[in-house]
């Protein structure tokens, strides 16, 4: 009896300390010190893509495509009641709709848009339905007007992140 609570006890413990916080890190750019805030696993800055060239990767990928990737973009939109996913701009006005890996972390709800962000994780197409698009739109804070003029379902850039990076402005 006395081995099954210490290994329930140590089993415990490892899971306790395993638990991701949020921290923050800081990158060195030509210009400046850039902090940003961490979210899920820790990663750098360095060798990030562009926007641009994440629009050009996603435009080259076919639905049954995924690609490990890290880019760097600018936060349209985050999820208002939980922070559970964002929206990034892409370039010639497509977005990128980025969730988080296991549902392991989650990003600030509010203020975080227009901020700069960096972001690893998998890169994918997917087709969405009009419920998850109105629940989607629901948790960005929409009007009801804006919800009920979703009729169709939409092909979308898709990411599915296990770190992320936003920029302290």
């Amino acid at each position: 009896m006395k081995k099954l609570l210490l290994v329930f006890a140590t089993t415990s413990l490892i899971f306790a300390c395993n638990k991701k916080e949020n921290t923050t890190a800081t990158a060195d750019t030509t210009e400046n010190q850039v902090n940003y805030q961490v979210f899920g696993d820790s990663i750098s800055a360095d060798g990030a893509l562009s926007k641009e060239e994440m629009l050009a990767k996603y435009e080259s990928m076919k639905p049954v495509d995924t690609l490990d990737v890290k880019f760097t973009s600018e936060i349209i939109s985050t999820c208002k009641k939980k922070g559970c996913w964002m929206s990034l701009k892409l370039g010639n006005e497509k977005e990128a709709f980025v969730k988080f890996k296991d549902y392991a972390f989650f990003v600030p709800k509010e203020g975080a848009e227009n901020h700069t962000t960096v972001i690893a994780g998998k890169a994918y197409i997917e087709e969405t339905s009009v419920d998850e698009l109105k629940h989607y739109a629901k948790d960005a804070g929409k009007s009801q007007e804006e919800i009920d003029a979703i009729t169709e379902s939409k092909v979308e850039y898709r990411f599915m992140a296990n770190g992320v990076l936003i920029a302290e402005n």
